[in-house]
């Protein structure tokens, strides 16, 4: 078992089918970007994710709410469906002052849910990951968590050569289920994106470079928050996101 820690600032991004296709080839063609190793053939992969909650979704309305310090746990796996006995991410992600902390250790998914669902904790010699249960052992020991919510998509990813720590993901597909929230059920859900959408989301440590922002100025595109759990929530909640169809129509209206 392994442990990885991220410490970065996301901004999200709400963009069209044509503003992502744009924003790739100018990415490779004017900086260089290399498309990430899991885009094999610079086709998209699959991320598939568990999200936990308890039954009064509390963990999504405190997110929702827009304190200065919020976290979830969340567990990910990049194959699916999986078996009890293969290799998944339980992540614990933090957000302050905008600031995102992502605490991710690797273990056999049936060990991974008891942990999270069950706070069944899994045995391990690692002091480094010791530490990191601890830390999620914690978290659930607040919280009756169980499994709430299913959250697949596709993504294409991109990484700056001359900058490492920048990265650029483009997500689409986000489907979402609250039944059946196992990944060895196979996929399906409910869209949330219409199918024009994309989530364009760019992660950094310490400031966009001015080129990146060069390039949003001539594409017009302008920061949106946009939270895949948030909004699937809102949705059930009957107060769906702004789409962008939805913005293009106010815009329209403000003109008349």
């Amino acid at each position: 078992m392994a442990i990885l820690s991220f410490e970065r600032y996301e901004k999200k991004y709400l963009i069209t089918k044509a503003q992502a296709e744009r924003l790739i080839a100018r990415f490779v063609e004017e900086r260089g970007m290399a498309l990430d190793k899991y885009c094999r053939d610079g086709k998209v992969y699959g991320i598939y994710n568990i999200y936990f909650d308890d039954d009064a979704d509390s963990v999504i309305r405190a997110s929702l709410s827009k304190p200065k310090f919020k976290e979830k746990l969340r567990l990910r796996a990049y194959s699916f469906p999986v078996s009890g006995d293969e290799t998944v991410f339980l992540e614990l992600k933090r957000k302050v002052n905008g600031m995102v902390t992502k605490r991710r250790a690797t273990l056999p998914y049936n060990a991974a849910m008891d942990f999270a669902a069950n706070g069944i904790r899994p045995s391990t010699e690692s002091y480094s990951l010791n530490r990191m249960l601890d830390e999620i052992g914690y978290f659930v020991g607040r919280k009756n968590l169980k499994p709430k919510v299913f959250i697949s998509y596709e993504r294409i990813a991109m990484t700056d050569v001359s900058d490492p720590t920048l990265r650029i993901t483009f997500d689409r597909n986000i489907l979402t289920r609250r039944y059946d929230v196992d990944l060895k059920n196979g996929p399906g859900g409910d869209p949330l994106l219409d199918p024009d959408e994309r989530v364009m989301e760019i992660k950094f440590i310490h400031a966009p470079p001015k080129w990146l922002c060069d390039i949003l100025t001539e594409e017009k595109i302008f920061m949106s928050r946009f939270s895949k759990y948030g909004n699937e929530y809102s949705r059930l909640r009957g107060r769906d996101f702004l789409h962008l169809d939805d913005r293009r129509r106010i815009e329209r209206n403000l003109l008349k």
